[in-house]
């Protein structure tokens, strides 16, 4: 498997999306700016609820998508060629198993991971190494498993199935796509424009770094602030008693809170906390699912996702995910 082929590439309609994009995130913030400050009759409830979860995912995503840029930056730019390459095992499963473990050292949740997951490519990783990355980070991780552990300790085996679990679908993931015949085909036309834009070498370290962060930030922020609306409005159209009605049986339990996990969009640095509080209901099964699926395929991160990813990319690793944390539920219902 090859890095992105930039050569290749025809003029795309990328700036002209991209600025749509912020046109419309930049309209909605005036809006509600507008809501609040002009006098006239309040928002609903339902509204006002919508737009506080919203901002929520929002504010609590982007401490971590500007670290995860940043990091990125130093990847691409100020890492020297081969400092991370040597170090690499020559086999590709050997590859993708070590990758997986990286995000040991990059202590953001899964919005942060993506930035660095694009600069991995841009550097020259191949995509299903750089997918086995993105979707083991969010979950080996030292902040998640320090947060789990409080949360649950060893109690029920969450928090070992939670690592096992991550590690193994992200390494199923990269291997189902080192079998894919173009992997450059699985990229957006943007995001493979972001890559020509890297190689063009614009200048010296300081000019690289300004303007793979001015590319880096066009390309996640949009899709951040959509993710984040849709996390918000999602959460007050779909009614959460009806998932917690089910929250004892076996099976229904784990689809409810896979489902719940989608929905809410909590940040994987402390969604162990947010799971705990649903430990008396819904069965150890059930919280394992929702704390597999959360990092790796909620709204906002598919949002974010798309970014780079192609939309068939996207069904595909829901699917795959979803899936495996059942089975993963499945199994630790059975055992505990």
């Amino acid at each position: 498997m090859t890095a992105p082929k930039t050569a290749r590439l025809a003029p795309t309609p990328a700036t002209r999306t991209t600025a749509a994009l912020g046109i419309g995130a930049a309209a909605v913030v005036i809006l509600v700016v507008v809501a609040f400050l002009t006098p006239g009759p309040a928002l609903s409830t339902r509204a006002q609820d919508g737009l506080t979860l919203g901002l929520s995912v929002l504010i609590e995503s982007l401490p971590f998508v500007m670290l995860g840029v940043l990091l990125s930056i130093i990847v691409q730019v100020w890492v020297p060629p081969g400092a991370i390459e040597r170090w690499m095992p020559r086999r590709a499963w050997a590859r993708r198993a070590v990758l997986s473990l990286l995000g040991m050292l990059v202590p953001v949740c899964e919005c942060g991971n993506l930035p660095f997951a694009r600069g991995l490519m841009i550097r020259g990783f191949s995509v299903p190494e750089t997918m086995t990355f993105l979707i083991a980070a969010p979950i080996v991780n030292p902040i998640v498993i320090i947060t789990t552990h409080q949360a649950f300790g060893f109690d029920d085996g969450i928090l070992i199935a939670r690592l096992v679990g991550g590690y193994a679908v992200a390494n199923l993931i990269g291997w189902l796509y080192s079998r894919h015949p173009d992997p450059d085909g699985l990229l957006t036309e943007r995001f493979l424009a972001a890559c020509e834009i890297a190689a063009e070498d614009p200048g010296g370290k300081g000019r690289r770094s300004l303007v793979q962060y001015v590319v880096e930030l066009r390309a996640v922020m949009p899709a951040l602030v959509i993710g984040s609306a849709i996390a918000g409005a999602v959460q007050v159209i779909v009614p959460r008693d009806a998932l917690l009605a089910i929250g004892s049986n076996p099976a229904l339990s784990i689809l409810a809170m896979i489902a719940l996990a989608m929905i809410v969009a909590i940040c994987s640095n402390v969604d162990a906390f947010f799971a705990l509080s649903f430990a008396s209901t819904f069965t150890p099964g059930s919280l394992v699912a929702f704390l597999l699926v959360g990092p790796l395929v909620d709204v906002k991160m598919l949002a974010l996702m798309r970014t780079t990813f192609r939309t068939r990319v996207l069904v595909a690793l829901v699917v795959i995910v979803v899936l495996f944390a059942i089975a993963v539920g499945g199994v630790v219902n059975l055992l505990v």
